[in-house]
């Protein structure tokens, strides 16, 4: 009979105390004489409870999926190794059709090993397709918590829809991430995580911290991996991994702040050492495949994911082979942004891209990225102020990119997008510059998790960059997540909002919803929510968005 959550955390409790007193002697007893027991090496311990950082599954195919586990009986141990024994252990795994594993339909062991801080990656095959699946694991007689997954649709269907939600900047020390929690109530079946999943700074002290990072800023591989089972400890992300599979990208703050390429953000001779260990703590700690195992400061992120004839996502990385930003980063007015020989993808993985494009065969074409895509130009005047960061300060990138799915007629393209710290919505152009422009896609941006703090309502078109760029749809600086529905005639979305991140149990509400009507680029407004005047503050919106997408003051 499977053992409950319930024993599980008892047996773990009860190996918790062998192991606290495992390693020392103990003295002889006075009125007996008997000698002190031998200390037990810390290599032959029992095992306490090791699923703390709870399970996962991700890039799911027709085949079958990823699933992860980390070992760590002590997640925040300042040697990044969890507390564990240096040694191996056998990590048992199941899938199962059914949530009470009376159908096991696979089973098999996998090695947890000390150099990959005992994490492990299975790579399933052979399940069905469109089918949703439960799993869980074994280790030394503890067992996981049971999650749900889903394996993508045979890739010549067409599915009726497909539940996505996409989320980004997740600052563990300002806020607390219900947001997960409310995306895993949203019954999803696909998660994408477009960037900042954890933070590198060192703890901070402030009003607006309702909890602190453990460690220093993270530079070393033990840091990294302290930092990741910090993250991975709280209830609310363990919910939403827990709940569909994800696919996941990283952009600046699992490395450090706006880094790009090999450029860090602050002379450092050490960064690609720095580099390297992150991305190993990345891979260790997320549910990626084998193809993604980083050798040394490189990794290969950008890939695809298939959903049947319904949706092809391209998996972007817009951080490793960029070029440094111009003009020294920033809102800048910067004539180097428009250099024809700049890129922010480098040029291997747009050809990746371009070719994509032309051999889709999908309804919706989906670039989950990083930065902002459209313009947006913050100067009401003649002068354009734009962020150096963003696709802005890569004007030839964008606009080859763009026109590659306007040349391979790409039938329904839209940009998911992460980073700001706000909702947005865009119509995409070839022109921004002219407002004649026609529309030939669409761009999507999620707020944060938590990065910025509780942040504020405001009535819809009241920010002074939608007057100035009237490409520009909707913004909102309530932290939340994005939630859609796409189908093979539409795509709707939600923009979620939270009315505060400061305290935990926060609801969740729609603040605005859109459409995408197949062949028809372009954003529709189906329903905007005013605003609560207790969540409205007078501020300038101006500063306060560049403030609180970059830290700068």
């Amino acid at each position: 009979m499977a053992l409950s959550r319930r024993t599980v955390l008892l047996s773990g409790a009860a190996l918790g105390a062998v192991g606290a007193t495992g390693g020392r002697s103990t003295p002889a007893d006075a009125a007996d004489g008997r000698p002190a027991r031998p200390a037990v090496p810390a290599r032959h311990r029992p095992l306490v409870w090791p699923f703390t950082l709870g399970v996962a599954s991700g890039d799911p195919d027709h085949q079958g999926v990823v699933l992860w586990t980390r070992l760590a009986p002590q997640p925040l141990a300042e040697d990044g190794l969890g507390g564990m024994p240096g040694r191996t252990v056998e990590v048992q795994w199941e899938v199962a059709a059914d949530a009470l594993f009376r159908h096991v339909v696979q089973r098999g062991t996998q090695t947890a090993r000390p150099e990959a801080a005992h994490s492990v990656h299975v790579e399933l095959t052979g399940l069905l397709p469109g089918r949703e699946y439960f799993y869980r694991f074994r280790a030394e007689g503890h067992l996981s918590p049971t999650a749900r997954t889903r394996t993508a649709p045979d890739p010549a269907s067409l599915p009726t829809a497909l539940a996505m939600g996409f989320v980004s900047c997740s600052h563990y020390e300002q806020g607390y991430f219900t947001a997960y929690r409310r995306l895993a109530e949203s019954a999803p079946e696909l998660i994408l995580h477009l960037g900042d999943y954890q933070y590198e700074y060192a703890r901070e002290y402030g009003p607006d911290r309702p909890r602190g990072h453990e460690g220093p800023e993270t530079r070393t591989l033990a840091n990294y991996r302290q930092r990741h089972a910090q993250y991975k400890t709280d209830p609310d992300l363990q919910a939403a991994h827990a709940a569909a599979p994800w696919a996941v990208i990283f952009d600046d703050h699992e490395v450090e702040n706006n880094w790009a390429g090999a450029v860090p953000e602050e002379p450092d001779p050490d960064f690609l050492a720095r580099r390297a260990a992150a991305f190993q703590a990345y891979h260790e700690n997320m549910p990626l495949r084998r193809y993604s195992v980083p050798r040394g400061p490189d990794i290969a992120l950008y890939r695809r994911l298939r959903w049947g004839r319904l949706a092809t996502f391209h998996l972007l990385d817009t951080r490793q082979y960029r070029d440094d930003q111009a003009c020294g980063d920033g809102y800048r007015d910067c004539p180097a942004a428009a250099d024809p020989g700049r890129t922010i993808t480098g040029t291997a993985q747009e050809q990746w891209l371009l070719d994509g494009f032309r051999r889709s065969d999908t309804r919706w074409d989906l670039l989950a990225q990083q930065v902002f895509f459209a313009a947006r130009d913050r100067d009401p005047g003649p002068t354009r102020l734009t962020s150096m960061d963003a696709w802005d300060g890569y004007l030839a990138s964008r606009d080859r990119i763009t026109r590659g799915w306007v040349a391979a007629g790409v039938r329904n393209p839209v940009v998911l997008t992460g980073d700001v710290h706000a909702h947005w919505a865009a119509d995409l152009k070839l022109d921004y510059l002219d407002p004649a422009a026609r529309t030939v896609g669409t761009e999507l941006v999620c707020s944060s998790v938590t990065s910025g703090g509780d942040g504020f309502d405001s009535a819809s078109g009241s920010h002074p960059w939608l007057r100035t760029n009237p490409h520009l749809r909707f913004q909102n600086d309530l932290r939340g997540f994005v939630r859609t529905t796409i189908t093979p005639a539409q795509l709707s979305a939600d923009f979620m909002v939270l009315p505060y991140v400061s305290r935990a149990g926060a609801p969740a509400y729609p603040r605005a919803s859109f459409v995408v009507e197949d062949r028809v680029p372009g954003l529709h407004q189906t329903y905007d929510r005013p605003p609560s005047t207790a969540r409205v503050r007078p501020v300038d919106r101006d500063r306060y968005t560049v403030e609180t997408e970059t830290g700068l003051r």
